[in-house]
C-alpha cells in the first residue's frame, strides 16, 4: 500500500457499521490504519423488523463476531456504540463518546440507512415516510453536524454519503428510499460551500458487468476515498453500480 492509501493515526466514524456495506467499510478503513467508532442501532446479531422484500431481517453467520470485534482481532483499535441516527441528542452524545475514546474524528462515514417502507405514495403513510427520511437522510445531517465542524477547524476531514442507485433510477415502491437517499447524494454540494475552501437476477442483467456488487467493492471505493489519495475529489456523487446508471434502458 502505499502511504497516500494508509490511513494510519485516522479516527474514522461509521454508521450502521455492524453488517453489509457499514460492516466492510470499517473493516476496510481498520485494515488501511484507521480506528474505527462503529455505530450501529443494532450493533447485535438480530431478527428484526421487515426489511425490503425479505419478510424479515436476520443476521448473517458473519455478525457472530461484532465489526469491532473483528477489527480488534485483526490487531486495529475499535469500538462500538449503540445509536439510533434519527435521534440527534443520541448522535451528539456518541460523537463526544468516540472523540473521547480517540480524539478528533477525521472520517465520518454515512451510511446508516432503512429500506422497510414499501408502498406507493397513496398507501404510505405519514408516520412511515417521516421515519424512513429521518433515519435515512437526518440521520446523516445529525452526524454531519455533530463531528464536522471540528474537521474543518482541524483543516482535514472526509465524509462519505452512502446512496444508492435508487437515488436516480427508483425501484417499485419505494418513494421515500428514493427521496432520502436522492436528498443523501445532494447534500455533499452545500456541505462543501459550508466549510472553508480548503478544505448494488434482474439487477444483474441491467449491469454492464453483469455480476452482482458486493459489500466490498462499495468498501475499496470508501477506503479510497477517505484517503489522501482521493484529496482533489470532492463534492460529487461515485456510482459503483457495475455499470448500471450507465446501461441502456431496456
Amino acid at each position: 500500500m502505499t502511504d497516500a492509501w494508509s490511513l494510519g493515526g485516522k479516527r474514522a466514524f461509521v454508521t450502521g457499521g455492524a453488517r453489509g456495506i457499514g460492516r466492510a467499510i470499517a473493516l476496510k478503513l481498520a485494515e488501511r490504519g484507521a480506528a474505527v467508532a462503529v455505530a450501529d442501532a443494532h450493533p447485535e446479531p438480530f431478527s428484526g423488523e421487515r426489511y425490503y422484500r425479505l419478510k424479515r431481517r436476520f443476521s448473517g453467520d458473519e455478525e457472530q463476531i461484532s465489526t469491532a470485534d473483528a477489527i480488534q482481532q485483526l490487531g486495529g483499535h475499535a469500538m462500538q456504540l449503540q445509536l439510533d441516527v434519527a435521534d440527534a441528542d443520541a448522535v451528539g452524545r456518541a460523537a463526544e463518546t468516540a472523540r473521547d475514546a480517540f480524539g478528533q474524528i477525521d472520517i465520518l462515514v454515512n451510511n446508516a440507512g432503512i429500506v422497510n417502507n414499501i408502498a406507493s405514495i397513496a398507501d404510505m403513510t405519514a408516520e412511515a415516510w417521516a421515519h424512513e427520511l429521518q433515519v435515512n437522510l437526518s440521520g446523516a445531517f445529525h452526524c454531519t453536524q455533530a463531528l464536522v465542524p471540528a474537521m474543518a477547524q482541524q483543516g482535514w476531514g472526509r465524509v462519505i454519503n452512502i446512496s444508492s442507485v435508487a437515488a436516480r433510477q427508483p425501484g417499485m415502491g419505494q418513494p421515500a428510499y428514493t427521496a432520502s437517499k436522492a436528498g443523501l447524494a445532494a447534500m455533499a454540494t452545500p456541505l462543501v460551500l459550508s466549510m472553508p475552501a480548503e478544505l448494488r437476477q434482474s439487477m444483474i442483467a441491467r449491469t454492464a458487468l453483469q455480476q452482482l456488487g458486493t459489500p466490498e467493492d462499495i468498501a475499496e471505493l470508501a477506503g479510497f476515498l477517505a484517503s489522501e489519495a482521493a484529496r482533489f475529489i470532492t463534492a460529487t456523487a461515485i456510482p459503483c453500480d457495475g455499470g448500471l446508471l450507465g446501461a441502456p434502458a431496456g
